[in-house]
């Protein structure tokens, strides 16, 4: 069957030897083999906008050997309680003011509290009044959480897999493999969308990294969000110093990711801040059609938002306005001159 046929298609039983030949084809081929996959479900011009706020910071109990936000490392890091609403409310508006139509909010927890997921699902709400797509991500989840966000109108909800379930003992010991696997479980069974990626430039080898894409493409659904994260090293973490991954393997990446899940966003994620525009656009190239949008995400910098727009004006390309897998309506044109997230109080 020629490329033309197979571009497109979803799959759910990839081997491991199936992907590693994806990584190893000569890089025009792959990138060819990407786009055809991208294009059978989406107009390559378009990039979808998310912003990311961080709305419970630092004093998390995991040891997630890559994460500033560890109460076991010494980065430096201030902890913040959760945010005020109202600090939440007034950064969606100013995101959906600069073109995101994706708000997503981050909690260090490993497993939030029932009081404390009874504020973030008004948050939630109060996002989703403004006229934007709602994304959290707050660790573990019991089913009934799960349920309770899903009640509430959440759109996706973010728990990656990290890495392959070889190397996942070597980054995190405070949950399993199979901890991220049963929440991701219950968060399709209450109906949201998966937001699952992973992060590479672990000291992970390539295997890992096929291994990883084979375990998020053969769930029983592929995640509507594949965000792939490039590791920014934080000082005072176990993986600082380690040595980075090569910008052409992260290119790679990218493009095995497309071509496994074809209908899924497949998120330009961690990492932006110190990628070329040239390697950029050999993302876009490779079927990444979603990024962070904003200053900062979480605890680490990103590229200011006009810069990302003048890089996407530069390539012809353009902000999705209406996304996929909502039924919002069309939002207004990107004001360059507005900031995308309120000033952090």
């Amino acid at each position: 069957m020629s490329d033309t046929h197979q571009a497109g298609a979803l799959r759910h039983d990839w081997t491991r030897d199936q992907v590693e030949a994806l990584f190893a084809l000569d890089f025009p081929t792959l990138i060819h083999r990407a786009q055809l996959a991208h294009r059978a479900h989406f107009d390559a011009r378009d990039v979808q906008l998310s912003t990311l706020l961080s709305i419970k910071t630092g004093a998390c109990p995991e040891d997630c050997a890559y994460c500033p936000q560890s109460i076991r490392f010494a980065t430096g890091l201030e902890r913040e309680e959760l945010l005020p609403r109202q600090h939440v409310v007034d950064a969606a508006k100013r995101a959906k003011a600069a073109g995101a139509t994706r708000f997503c909010m981050g909690a260090a927890w490993r497993s939030p509290k029932d009081k404390d997921l009874a504020e973030v699902i008004a948050m939630v709400e109060a996002v989703k009044a403004e006229g934007l797509e709602t994304c959290v991500t707050l660790g573990m989840l019991k089913a009934r959480q799960a349920e309770a966000l899903a009640a509430a109108g959440l759109d996706y909800y973010n728990h990656n897999l990290d890495t392959s379930p070889e190397y996942y003992e070597e980054i995190i010991s405070t949950r399993t493999y199979q901890d991220r696997l049963d929440t991701l479980d219950h968060v399709r069974d209450a109906g949201l969308k998966v937001c699952c990626g992973g992060i590479v430039g672990m000291g992970e080898q390539p295997t890992d990294r096929a291994e990883m894409l084979c375990q998020i493409a053969n769930l029983p659904e592929h995640p509507q969000s594949v965000p792939i994260n490039n590791l920014v090293q934080v000082e005072g973490t176990p993986l600082h110093g380690i040595d980075a991954i090569d910008e052409l393997g992260f290119v790679r990446t990218i493009a095995v990711a497309k071509i496994m899940m074809p209908a899924s966003y497949v998120r330009l994620a961690a990492g932006r801040e110190e990628m070329s525009e040239a390697v950029q656009t050999l993302c876009f190239l490779a079927g990444a059609n979603s990024i962070f949008y904003g200053d900062e995400l979480l605890t680490t910098a990103n590229p200011a938002h006009q810069a990302d727009l003048a890089l996407l004006d530069k390539l012809g390309m353009r902000a999705e306005a209406s996304p996929k897998y909502t039924e919002l309506e069309a939002g207004e044109a990107p004001d360059v001159g507005r900031a995308p997230q309120a000033a952090r109080a």
